[in-house]
């Protein structure tokens, strides 16, 4: 039997991992505290560690360190409630095997435990732990944590990444992170967006000008790629530009040299390329609309960013964040009562984080005796959303909506409240409100 030391002060989630571990085969040790982890790990090795981060005055970092410290070749994997970009950063950069999201499956953790055993000593050097940079990057939903161990393992690498994800999700907040956290972290960070320059303009924009190269050319321009020597160049919305520029910047892309218009000479620069889109390319790429061989180009590392309704269980934290912000901008105290977060959580917020963003510094300004409840939130959002038809109200176009899917799914409601992204309980509240219980 392999030995296994689980630290984790819940007392009901550690038995249940403890049995659930022991009946896979494994002779497990289980502690409370990181002094008792911190014990056993100077009485003996464990080749597998699973810890949760948040335990004590200490956390399992600092286990993570005291493991790696003892036995280099200890696989350890960290579990949180509260993931965070800090936290997955320190993980990785200490030298942590994995790292899982609570809550999770049982089998998710014991495929992890599998893939430690399987792969043994892989010759990594220990590295030096550093203090995780600041981050804005808010949510511990398993999707977000997935992408901090993406923007980990990816940020200090050159690869070209590709970030996908509906317009407000964050994608830009996540370019920065990679270059925050890259070799290049020092060096200039030059966000684009492609889909404000007319197609025209772009080449000189990004690859720079001569004096005279076109009329009103009256000095030599320094483009985008010359004046971010060094660093990154984030293309958000790449897939707006035009299928001529698309073969410029494939050749770019090969052979990272650049002709200012008007030149007759080829400048080297070395950036970094960061994209992003609301489209799929792929399907461009189907219609004729975008370089297959661009695509291919771009599609190292892709980064899929998860809209706000696929990840509710993060508005908290979220709407938390922002009203923080916003009392301290506007030296106000305003608070959200629990039906309000409520009917925060309940939206689907067509504009993602941005529009939850905007929607809690209009609240914590305008809410009546700095109170946001239930009225509050639903008055905000029911003035801020574009009606479907004249004089349609939001309440009516949800409640067309949540026929439809009835509709669809034959009148089961849980099929419903799953398609709809909320819980059955709550459908059936709506319902009520409709007359159709």
């Amino acid at each position: 039997m392999t030995p296994l030391l689980l630290v984790e002060d819940d007392p009901g989630v550690r038995s249940t991992l403890a049995t659930f571990l022991e009946l896979e085969g494994y002779a497990v040790d289980a502690v409370a505290s990181t002094r008792e982890a911190l014990e056993r790990l100077r009485s003996r090795s464990y080749p597998l560690i699973v810890s949760d981060i948040y335990i004590d005055d200490r956390t399992g970092i600092d286990i993570l360190h005291a493991a790696r410290s003892s036995c280099p070749e200890a696989k350890v994997i960290l579990m949180s409630a509260r993931g965070s970009m800090e936290t997955v950063m320190a993980a990785t950069k200490g030298g942590a095997y994995d790292y899982i999201a609570k809550p999770f499956e049982l089998d998710d953790l014991l495929q992890i435990l599998r893939r430690a055993e399987g792969r043994g000593a892989d010759g990594d050097e220990e590295v030096e732990p550093e203090e995780p940079l600041p981050t804005e990057m808010i949510g511990s939903s398993p999707k977000m944590v997935e992408i901090y161990k993406t923007i980990s393992r990816v940020a200090p690498t050159e690869a070209l990444v590709l970030i996908e994800g509906e317009t407000g999700t964050g994608k830009e907040l996540i370019a920065h992170m990679i270059h925050a956290n890259s070799p290049r972290a020092q060096m200039p960070f030059i966000p684009v967006d492609c889909a404000s320059l007319a197609p025209s303009l772009i080449e000189s924009e990004l690859f720079g000008a001569m004096r005279g190269a076109y009329t009103g050319a009256d000095r030599d321009r320094t483009g985008v790629f010359e004046a971010a020597n060094g660093g990154t160049v984030f293309l958000d919305e790449i897939g707006e530009i035009d299928l001529n520029f698309q073969l410029k910047l494939l050749r770019f892309l090969q052979e990272k040299e650049i002709r200012p218009l008007g030149s007759s000479r080829p400048k080297k620069v070395d950036v970094r390329i960061i994209a992003a889109t609301n489209r799929d390319l792929r399907k461009m790429v189907e219609e004729g609309r975008f370089r297959e061989d661009l695509w291919y180009r771009l599609d190292v590392v892709r980064i899929t960013v998860p809209p706000l309704r696929e990840r509710r269980g993060d508005i908290p934290l979220l709407a938390a964040a922002f009203l923080k912000r916003y009392n301290e901008r506007y030296g106000l105290d305003a608070r959200i009562t629990e039906s309000g977060l409520k009917a925060l959580c309940e939206y689907s917020w067509p504009g993602n984080v941005r529009q939850l963003q905007h929607m809690i510094e209009r609240l914590v300004i305008l809410a009546p005796g700095g109170r946001i409840t239930e009225d509050a939130v639903e008055d905000a959002i029911r003035s801020s959303s574009p009606k479907e038809e004249p004089g349609e109200t939001l309440a009516e176009a949800e409640a067309e909506q949540i026929r439809k899917v009835l509709a669809a799914t034959g009148g089961n409601k849980s099929r419903a409240a799953r398609i709809l992204g909320i819980e059955r309980k709550t459908l059936y509240r709506k319902l009520e409100r409709m007359g159709l219980a």
